[in-house]
């Protein structure tokens, strides 16, 4: 499942640039000097992946417990579902309850904190934003949750947020250089195959969780579930 991490933080990265792509504008990097701008950009980017592996730990961890639990097919199951009804829900219907309104303040205070960063050249002040950015609400990102939190391991939760965050890092980085050649049409028709990667990858995690015995998609039962003695032929 780790590769569908990639792919869709490949395909997700045109959401981003709507969302995140003019603070990858504003990045306050050196325009004279190629090589020092090219480091700063990575500096931003190791930010982000910093998040999201610092939230893909925080899911694999909780993966994890449904995993010792036995839980860990019907959650891969109610995961591939939540992602496909992510996509189907209408938007409106979604924004009617607001969901973000707890941690409110706190995003508040994030956004605060990232404006005040772009005063400064720094390498610390460009990881900081990058830092920042990653813990932003975002839609995307949320589902590559859903996706860490199946891996049922930290280590493995990590590793898929890192996935996502450098499937995104290409595009990202492009807008830097060359906003203009990423037109609004181009975007648009990009836009409307995220939905269809997401439902691919929520089929996935459900054929996962059922168990159906095929090789690497749907692994049975047996090699799903955590056993107190071992399963010997």
């Amino acid at each position: 499942m780790l590769y569908s991490a990639f792919i869709f933080g490949l395909i997700s990265s045109f959401h981003c640039i709507g969302m995140c792509g003019p603070i990858a504008m504003m990045l306050p990097v050196d325009r004279t000097n190629e090589a020092k701008k090219s480091a700063q950009i990575i500096t931003y980017h190791l930010g982000r992946l910093t998040a999201y592996a610092t939230i893909g730990l925080l899911f694999g961890l909780l993966g994890r417990v449904f995993f010792l639990a036995g839980l860990q097919q019907k959650m891969s199951i109610f995961i591939g579902v939540a992602m496909i009804l992510v996509v189907l829900i209408p938007e409106k219907t979604i924004s009617k309850y607001n969901f973000s309104k707890p941690v409110y303040k706190i995003i508040s205070k994030i956004k605060s904190s990232l404006g005040s960063h772009f005063k400064s050249k720094s390498y610390k002040s460009l990881f900081l934003i990058g830092l920042l950015n990653g813990f932003l609400p975002c839609g995307m990102v949320y589902v590559a949750l859903f996706g860490a939190m199946a891996m049922q391991s930290a280590g493995l939760g990590v590793l898929y947020m890192l996935l996502f965050g450098l499937g995104t890092v290409p595009l990202m980085t492009l807008v830097v250089y060359i906003n203009s050649i990423i037109t609004v049409s181009f975007r648009n028709r990009i836009q409307k195959v995220i939905p269809y990667v997401a439902v691919l990858i929520g089929v996935l995690f459900i054929l996962r969780g059922l168990g159906l015995g095929i090789p690497y998609l749907s692994p049975s039962n047996m090699s799903l579930f955590v056993q107190q003695t071992p399963n010997c032929h």
